[in-house]
């Protein structure tokens, strides 16, 4: 009540007065041609799109050119709301359709904001349009944030921890099984206590690819022992009869899930793969909303729900999304595009319904690059931010150009 007549009190000073994609330019030291492993995907089923075998040849250092796209949303009082980097796809929408729908309203009236862009368009449940409602949303509860000095988590309720666990995920380390040893058992030292390896082999392959799929599950039990959680992601690329294969081989490992084992429009499939063996079933980071997750929930297609509120509908959708899994007794672990946001809707919400946050190693390593502050797991955890919104703050000596974007 008292955050609501704050809100009412603000007047027209929190009425959006500006929303603008911002670019940011700049140089970074990096390593070319290492950690290029790729995973298995729907189109390897085709030889001439399948790869060849992944062998890792070492990186080269030097400085590496970096953009990123930055939503800004600005109230006639003055006062900001900073979220990205955002998808070059949202962000269009976001200029040509949804600016001119949000300028004159209250910043500060998230839940109607949400709601008022959802109805505004006929194909707003999915998509580009729902990632772009996504990305203003987050915007929004940073904005909000800043309004109330504090923390998005404790907007939302929490915090229910000082600290949230990171999964480890390996997208684009090697999958040759020495690689694989040295990796993560390093990775294991640091903290890592669960790890999320990604599959390189599927159907394409024939009886081949599953033995390779079942040898990396192997690898990793051995390599780190009984006290380690792994856990595997598909991304599409595998089919049914693939996946009930390889999950009858592995259940002795214990892997904590398979992901995404097939395309989202494949529910059947997921229901099945999850009759037929003990590995939980996950799957999410392509739901855009919570109508999807609860039929994918009523199916019994599921166990964890890996929702990305980057995609499914922001802070907004995503504390929804997890209100819906808690009536199954389902996990909500966010799909980690990015950390920010689901790292503030994780602190909010129990353990229970949400244990862990996704930390995507590699891209981690530069995709905050402008920015002061990145959320970074010490010892496997990374430690709340006290800051206001997000915390989000650009780091002026790594910019070296800023333009607003347009798209005509």
């Amino acid at each position: 009540m008292l955050l609501a007549a704050q809100a009412q009190a603000a007047g027209p000073d929190m009425n959006i007065a500006a929303v603008e994609i911002w670019r940011l330019e700049g140089t970074r030291e990096g390593v070319t041609g290492a950690n290029r492993q790729l995973q298995v995907q729907m189109l390897h089923i085709y030889d001439e799109h399948r790869p060849a075998p992944y062998r890792e040849q070492g990186g080269k250092p030097g400085r590496i050119p970096v953009s990123a796209l930055y939503l800004k949303i600005r109230t006639q009082g003055g006062l900001e709301g900073l979220y990205g980097p955002v998808d070059r796809e949202a962000a269009i929408v976001i200029d040509q359709q949804l600016r001119p729908f949000l300028m004159g309203k209250n910043a500060l009236a998230v839940e109607t904001l949400w709601d008022k862009m959802y109805r505004s368009n006929r194909h707003s449940r999915a998509g580009h349009y729902m990632m772009a409602i996504s990305i203003v949303d987050n915007a929004l509860w940073d904005l909000r944030g800043r309004y109330y000095k504090a923390p998005v988590y404790e907007l939302l309720g929490g915090p229910g921890r000082p600290e949230v666990e990171a999964y480890g995920s390996c997208l684009g380390f090697s999958v040759e099984l020495d690689a694989v040893k040295s990796k993560s058992a390093e990775l294991f030292r640091q903290g890592f206590r669960h790890q999320k390896w990604f599959m390189a082999y599927g159907p394409g392959d024939g009886a081949a690819g599953i033995r390779k799929s079942v040898d990396l599950v192997a690898t990793l039990r051995e390599t780190l022992g009984q006290d380690a959680e792994i856990m595997f992601d598909a991304f599409m690329g595998w089919n049914l009869d693939f996946a009930i294969a390889w999950a009858k081989q592995v259940e002795r490992y214990r892997p904590r899930w398979i992901e995404e084992a097939f395309p989202m429009d494949q529910m059947d499939s997921f229901v099945k793969l999850r009759q037929s063996t003990s590995v939980p079933v996950a799957t999410g980071e392509h739901f855009y909303n919570r109508y999807e997750v609860n039929e994918f929930l009523r199916a019994g297609a599921i166990s964890v729900v890996q929702a990305d509120p980057e995609w499914c509908g922001g802070v907004s959708e995503l504390v929804k999304i997890c209100t819906v899994a808690s009536t199954y007794n389902a996990q909500v672990i966010p799909h980690g595009h990015s950390v920010h946001s689901a790292l503030h809707v994780v602190a909010s919400q129990s353990p229970g319904v949400c244990p862990l946050v996704e930390y995507l190693i590699n891209k981690m390593s530069y995709y905050y690059y402008f920015e002061k502050w990145h959320p970074k797991p010490v010892n496997g955890k990374i430690t709340l931010p006290q800051t206001p919104g997000f915390g989000i703050e650009f780091d002026p000596a790594k910019v070296e150009k800023q333009a607003k974007a347009t798209w005509t």
